[in-house]
């Protein structure tokens, strides 16, 4: 048998770690469709199926886990060596960090940094996953909880908090109500419903029902532009739109969300010079965003 092309045993190894061809393939810059098709030509080479659907995504199977169990540390011995034998430029700085904070809080400050540091460039990854420091060339990253991630450094960068929101018109048809006067308006509920904690913070009771609900924060924010309801905000990802008066604060005191964004970097990026200054200007930015 000729040598079995790397391609190909990367994308089982990625596709058998993730157990999901979805999340392999965008860890490998991949279409489905493309890392299916490695996967159907190394399973042809061997003569064998390797993976197979289950209910949470695909499994290995007995032939596929004696493959995995020989090559897997292996190939991230490898990896790793060559990793950290790469030469990277300090004028390149990769950073992660979720789609919803890249569009309404990176991306807006990005012309004044390129403006400053003409010399860096930033590359950005969008993705909803957290960024695994010893398998991607990444050299920091925004996070979002309670700042303990075992193995990388983090550093608070601003604590978010949650407002009550809706659309001018909305607040037009219906005036301005006080804070206990809420549960009378049209509510929108989710993502992790914290109505419970506004109403027994500032007075009233949480309605029975909500007039829709929604399972991620950019939609629940856009169902209260287009007048749907009113949404428990999270005010990182809203002041752009309160900003654009496509939405209106319905209270003027804010509520602490419990979680804060955190700047996560491993300690190699510590001997990057173009780490430095990036990690200098997000904390000059996060200090602006305070309060």
């Amino acid at each position: 048998m000729s040598r079995l092309p790397l391609d190909q045993v990367d994308a089982f190894v990625t596709a058998a770690r993730l157990g999901n061809l979805t999340r392999a393939a965008e860890r490998m810059n991949l279409t489905v469709s493309a890392l299916s098709h490695r996967m159907r030509l190394l399973e042809q080479r061997l003569g064998h199926r390797l993976l197979a659907r289950g209910p949470r995504g695909v499994e290995l199977t007995p032939d596929g886990q004696r493959l995995f169990d020989a090559i897997a540390g292996p190939l991230a011995t490898i990896e790793h060596a060559l990793r950290h034998a790469t030469v990277r430029g300090d004028n390149t700085v990769t950073l992660s960090l979720i789609p919803s904070m890249a569009t309404a809080w990176l991306v807006p400050r990005l012309p004044a940094f390129l403006a400053r540091y003409p010399e860096l460039a930033l590359n950005l990854q969008s993705s909803i996953h957290v960024v695994d420091f010893e398998r991607e060339p990444v050299d920091l990253a925004l996070r979002l909880g309670g700042g303990q991630w075992p193995g990388v450094r983090a550093e608070l960068l601003f604590d978010e908090s949650i407002v009550p929101v809706a659309s001018p018109g909305l607040v037009e048809r219906l005036g301005t109500p006080a804070p206990d006067q809420l549960a009378h308006w049209p509510l929108l509920g989710d993502p992790a419903d914290r109505w419970k904690d506004w109403f027994a913070r500032f007075g009233g009771q949480p309605p029975d029902r909500y007039v829709a609900r929604f399972d991620d924060t950019e939609t629940l924010h856009q169902a209260a532009v287009q007048g749907i309801g009113v949404a428990l905000a999270r005010w990182t990802l809203a002041e752009p739109l309160v900003r654009a008066g496509r939405l209106q604060p319905l209270a003027q005191e804010r509520m602490q969300a419990g979680f804060g964004h955190y700047l996560v970097y491993p300690e190699r990026s510590l001997s990057h010079a173009g780490f430095a200054t990036v990690r200098e200007w997000l904390l000059e930015q996060a200090a602006g965003t305070r309060g």
